[in-house]
């Protein structure tokens, strides 16, 4: 017999991320009695096979207190990295200029490796770099075919495989990888509620993922880029969630908007918006 638990009459709903520490029968339960409404599978870290004991778990869980619990796969998305840098780290001063190049590895500040060609076709200056969650910000003053020259806006050291995100430019990437297609694939399989993407900057990353998704599972669109966030995008795009991004990645001048545009416009088009703290 099912141990009944009262259903939560609020529109507020509350997402917990599972990792090493919550992943337990006894510590999900723990949760949602605390009131989470909805797990999230972090799929940029552990393995299917982890994922795959937690929605067991996860599902047991609603079985047993008889009402649904949400789950919520959240897909890596494509990473854009630097390569390997001289001596493993490099120290960047604000002000000095610095060149990424296409091709190479152990480079100095003249010849930071970036092997994303999508960048080099996409990037014009006055554009921004952040590296490292935003620690490091440089600025695109010159570019060559295979060389980008840029400004150092706020200085930090870089170090090897870096990240790297481009808010005010629109690269030619689709938001789902060979890995992300896998795990949409297994997620699916599992029987997982909703699919979060990461980096997407347009209708038509929505689309390619609805294609395969159809209406095996809602879409979360995860506001990690400006392009995302604009009125067109947030009309057009058939996803029925939206997840402000909670770091450096948004451009510091779309980052105060979020609260207030992001979340407020998709509760005029009616569905729901998530908000990560």
């Amino acid at each position: 017999m099912a141990e009944r638990t009262m259903r939560r009459h609020r529109y507020a709903k509350i997402v917990a991320t599972v990792g090493p520490a919550t992943n337990t029968p006894e510590m999900l339960k723990a949760l949602f009695l605390a009131g989470v409404d909805t797990f999230r599978l972090n799929f940029s870290h552990g393995v299917q096979a982890d994922h795959a004991r937690v929605h067991a778990a996860i599902r047991a869980l609603e079985a047993e207190v008889g009402r649904p619990i949400g789950i919520l796969q959240d897909l890596q998305g494509p990473k854009i990295r630097v390569g390997t840098v001289r001596d493993g780290r490099l120290d960047l001063t604000a002000g000095e200029h610095v060149r990424f190049v296409l091709e190479g590895s152990e480079g100095g500040k003249d010849a930071i490796p970036l092997h994303h060609p999508e960048i080099f076709a996409a990037v014009v200056p006055g554009q921004d770099l952040l590296i490292d969650d935003g620690r490091v910000r440089v600025r695109v003053v010159g570019i060559e075919a295979a060389m980008i020259e840029a400004e150092v806006i706020t200085g930090g050291a870089v170090s090897n495989r870096k990240g790297v995100n481009l808010p005010g430019t629109l690269l030619d990437l689709s938001p789902l990888t060979e890995k992300d297609r896998a795990d949409l694939a297994f997620g699916l399989e599992l029987g997982v509620d909703w699919i979060a993407l990461s980096f997407v900057q347009k209708p038509s990353d929505v689309l390619e993922a609805r294609a395969l998704i159809g209406d095996r599972a809602g879409i979360m669109t995860k506001v990690e880029k400006p392009q995302a966030g604009s009125n067109r995008s947030c009309k057009r795009a058939l996803s029925a969630h939206r997840r402000r991004a909670r770091d450096a990645r948004l451009h510091r001048n779309f980052r105060p908007q979020c609260p207030t545009t992001v979340v407020d416009r998709p509760r005029r088009l009616r569905p729901p918006a998530c908000s990560a703290p």
